[in-house]
């Protein structure tokens, strides 16, 4: 199966396995919940799935690669106890916790979250001291003499044996207590997480010209050299901050993350050419809706690949801008909630408190502030999610600044003065709104003069309906050439297929 499928699987596991019944009990017993074990090749995004999971079944997650123990850490230390049996005093050994046990317990007070996912990676490649230990987890749920707590699913992930060398095989009887998914790359599952990720646009344009170069490992008489989803996600997360400090990413760069000698080379000299488009056709000024009059004459000789990474770089300039306006119109959402909850504080507040509203605002905040660290250190933000708060709360502290300043004699005066502060925010959203809406109507212009109904038109649209950030803003503020063109292009599509099938039918009959 793939990732998506895979994620899908967990996330129902944990509502099934956290179920209870009418008496409050787990629907599933402990010992009738069988533990998940992934397998699938390296830097597929197994963690990366447990973690999403975790955050959208609000509950703890609590990561191990075992690999990194030893039997030790994994079971506890032993150390003697008196025991008094049969009218005689023995000594008995015992353990210490397991570390990996104390770590969920100590999960559990720092989130305040009482269920939770426990994930092991890696874990058919521990040493020869380790491997009992596995086995008695994954059928006993146990480490050492110490159970994982209830309400806590375990997940363990491993590779198949031809991605490691030090990979162990479990016996039927570990299998016959484990429910086993087998994970395959998928380029198209993985494009919907990337583009949802925002990672860089120039990998997304890179892989649709190119998608047998997502995922490779290769074997041969000079080592082995290999490509994963992992290695196009890092590299794009440093494409990002390299292009916000104004420094460039090579080929030697490019290799400590996409260690695969011909597609680093293949991939460096595209993103060169991808940078050169960008400027040459001017992205920019096509956005504004001042498109150089020479690029369409240019474009009549251009080659696809050309073409399609124009498209690629009008969609991520369209795509920052679509973020940036919903994440405006969070941030503005939340500071008017905030501003409501202040205005019923207020107003319990008795007039003659010398700087009341400052300092209950200021409460306020604090509050706030604490619920997005307990939130963040539990996993349960997403990375847009944290953005829109991190935002709010810089948002608050300028808030505060004002009201100190202002010294406002009353609550009315306090609570006018914030309200006044808000309105310079809506202004931001209504002009992010804007900039994103005037830029889609330029592109739009630009595509229709350029490409007309062309495959990239196709392209075009298509991303913007794939696009989370683009679908939601258009669902929202509305597009009619993009409502337009996606009709009559689902409808082009439906008569395709229609055709295909006729053709089908026709070979059918002409054969009998």
């Amino acid at each position: 199966m793939n990732i998506k499928r895979a994620k899908e699987e967990i996330e129902h596991t944990v509502k099934a396995y956290l179920a209870k019944d009418a008496l409050g009990e787990y629907a599933i017993p402990a010992i009738r919940q069988r533990p998940i074990l992934l397998m699938g090749p390296p830097g597929i995004g197994k963690t990366q799935i447990m973690e999403q999971a975790a955050r959208e079944c609000g509950v703890a997650l609590v990561a191990y690669t075992i690999t990194h123990h030893t039997r030790q850490s994994a079971v506890g230390l032993p150390f003697i106890r008196q025991r008094h049996y049969d009218g005689k005093d023995v000594s008995v050994t015992e353990y210490t916790m397991s570390e990996i046990i104390a770590s969920v317990y100590a999960r559990m007070e720092a989130t305040g979250l009482k269920e939770g996912i426990l994930f092991i990676d890696e874990i058919n490649c521990v040493s020869e001291t380790l491997a009992p230990t596995m086995l008695q987890f994954l059928q006993c749920k146990t480490f050492g003499n110490q159970a994982v707590p209830a309400g806590w699913v375990i997940v363990a992930a491993g590779n198949p044996p031809e991605y490691n060398k030090s990979v162990r095989d479990f016996d039927i009887v570990t299998l016959d207590r484990v429910r086993r998914m087998d994970i395959e790359p998928d380029l198209q599952v993985w494009k919907d997480y990337a583009r949802a990720a925002h990672l860089h646009s120039a990998i997304l344009s890179y892989l649709d010209l190119h998608p047998q170069n997502f995922y490779q490992i290769n074997a041969d008489v000079d080592g082995t050299q290999f490509v994963t989803a992992r290695g196009w996600e890092d590299l794009s997360n440093l494409l990002d901050t390299y292009e916000a400090l104004g420094l460039k990413a090579d080929e030697a760069l490019i290799r400590q993350y996409i260690q695969h000698e011909k597609i680093a080379e293949d991939f460096s000299a595209y993103l060169d050419l991808y940078y050169k488009y960008r400027d040459d056709y001017g992205v920019e000024e096509i956005l504004a809706g001042q498109a150089r009059p020479a690029i369409f004459a240019r474009l009549l000789n251009a080659p696809f690949d050309e073409r399609l990474s124009l498209v690629s770089l009008l969609l991520s300039g369209l795509n920052n801008r679509f973020t940036a306006s919903r994440r405006a119109d969070a941030a503005a959402d939340a500071c008017y909630a905030f501003l409501r909850e202040a205005k019923q504080g207020f107003a319990t507040l008795p007039d003659d408190i010398p700087d009341g509203p400052a300092t209950l605002f200021n409460q306020m905040m604090t509050d706030y502030d604490a619920e997005t660290r307990r939130q963040r250190e539990a996993g349960l933000l997403s990375r847009d999610a944290l953005a829109t708060r991190l935002k709010v709360y810089a948002v608050l502290r300028q808030w505060e600044a004002e009201l100190r300043r202002a010294k406002a004699a009353g609550t009315q005066e306090a609570f006018d003065l914030l309200r006044t502060q808000f309105q310079s925010l809506s202004d931001e959203r209504d002009a992010a709104q804007e900039a994103a809406a005037s830029a889609l109507e330029a592109a739009f212009d630009f595509m229709e003069q350029a490409f007309a109904e062309s495959q990239e038109m196709v392209v075009f649209v298509t991303e913007l309906t794939l696009a989370p950030a683009a679908h939601a803003f258009i669902t929202e503020n509305g597009c009619p050439r993009y409502f337009q063109y996606n009709k009559d292009l689902l409808l082009d599509h439906r008569k395709a297929a229609l055709q295909q099938e006729l053709a089908a039918e026709e070979r059918r009959h002409g054969g009998m």
